[in-house]
Formats: C-alpha cells, structure tokens, sequence
C-alpha cells in the first residue's frame, strides 16, 4: 500500500536511524547521489527484502530526482522522507490509519506533514522553521515536484493535514550548515538566472536585513535562544548568497561583455 522514497548523498551518519522509522513500509526506494562515503553499504547491509537502490546524478536538480524516483515506486501511496529526517511511532500510525480509511473511503490526494527541527540537541519552535508544513504523502499519480532546489510535490485534488510531525535534524555543526548553504544557494541563483531574474545592490543588501527581521523578530526565533539567533544569521547569509551569486552569474557576466 505505500512506498517511501529517500533521497541520499553521503548520508552514512544519517541513514541507519532513518531506515528504522520507515522499515515498515511495503516498499523502500533509495535514490543515491553517487555517495562516496558507507551510505550504500550501510543500507545494504540491511537486508532489507522490500529495498530497492537506484543510482543516479541529481544535476543540480532535486524535483527531476524525487520525480525518477516516483516513477518506480509500486503502490498507490508514496511518502517522501529526507534522510536526516523520522518517522516518530505516532506518525507512523496516522499514516497507516489515514491509508486504510482511504482504502474503503477516498476523500485526499495527498496529505501535508508538520515537520519540528532540533538542531544543535534544541528544538526549535520560531524562526525559520518553527512552522513548517510540506506534502509529503501523496498518490503516486496525484501529481509531480517542481523546482531544481526548496522543491515542492504539486499534487491535484483534496488534501489535508496529520496531526503528527517529522523529526528533523539538520545541520547538526555549523560547518555543515554553512557547506550546505553553499550548495543549495548556487543552485537556487542559477534557477533564478534561467527564469530571468537579476540582482542589484539594494537586493544584496536589503534581502539578507529582511530575512534576519522576518525570522528573528517576526517568527519570534529570539525565543529560541542563540540557537535561534545563529540559526537566523545562517538563513540570512543563505539568501545574501543567493542574490550575490545571481549578480556573479548574470550581471557581472553582462557588465564584462
């Protein structure tokens, strides 16, 4: 009845937790980056009879990855999970309630799950994350994911919402906040350079204050702590590195000629 589809690219501190919330799937697909650290070792020392490894390049592209990736999956339901994120127990009951009721009555294409992030051992209720929903359960045809990076399942058709949330824990060192910051801005700046869009110095300057305003103070990430203050920092680097980027790819590129 459902397939879970987990998307991995040296995931080997993350992947042996997160298989264990989701063993209880009909179906596991993992879509591996190419890994160059244990991850696929790790998963398949598993053996795991209901497991399925693909191979393939993302390309600076996460829907076309989500999107191969649903292509395989073999049941009418398909639950999309991150590898660094859980499925608590309680989620896990929902979820096959939800699909069983389906089963006699359907009313939902798809369904949005709340996800709560705990980074640096502190969960985080404001800011940037404090109030996050994403579709992550859905049929399989309901729809597709659009967007190369911060991609989203577009799906037809009812949805709602579970009760119970995904455990989320990223960026679990600044190092690797920032390492990632670096590689999903690039992506981001060059999707926004194919749709035309340019950057000034005023984006430069003012996006990056916006974005510390709206989370620190308007999300409340201040009642976080310093985990909040820091985490508001990263997300404001994250969107001056997209804008500086944007205007290293494209308006530079035309002020030289």
């Amino acid at each position: 009845m459902l397939s879970v589809i987990i998307l991995t690219k040296n995931e080997e501190e993350n992947i042996l937790d997160c298989l264990e919330t989701v063993g209880w799937a009909d179906e596991i697909i993992i879509v591996d980056d190419y890994s160059e650290d244990r991850t696929v070792e790790i998963v398949k020392a598993q053996n795991l009879k209901n497991l399925t490894i693909l191979k393939r390049e993302l390309v600076g592209d996460f829907a076309k990855q989500r999107n191969y990736a649903l292509s395989y999956a073999k049941n009418e339901w398909v639950l999309f999970i991150d590898a660094d994120e859980r499925i608590s127990p309680k989620l896990r009951q929902e979820i096959n309630d939800f699909i069983i009721e389906e089963k006699s009555q359907p009313l939902f294409n798809g369904m949005y799950i709340k996800r709560k992030d705990i980074m640096w051992g502190k969960l985080l209720k404001h800011g940037e994350t404090g109030n996050i929903k994403l579709l992550r359960l859905a049929r399989k045809d309901a729809g597709a994911w659009q967007g190369k990076v911060h991609e989203q399942w577009v799906a037809e058709g009812e949805t709602d919402i579970f009760e119970n949330h995904l455990v989320h824990y990223p960026h679990q060192t600044i190092s690797e906040f920032l390492s990632e910051i670096n590689f999903y801005t690039t992506i981001r700046a060059k999707e926004l350079q194919s749709g035309g869009e340019k950057s000034s110095i005023f984006k430069i300057i003012f996006y990056p204050k916006a974005k510390f305003a709206q989370n620190y103070f308007l999300r409340l990430g201040f009642l976080d702590g310093i985990e909040g203050l820091v985490q508001a920092i990263l997300m404001s680097f994250h969107s001056f590195l997209v804008r500086a980027k944007l205007w290293t790819y494209l308006d530079k590129k035309q002020l030289n000629g």
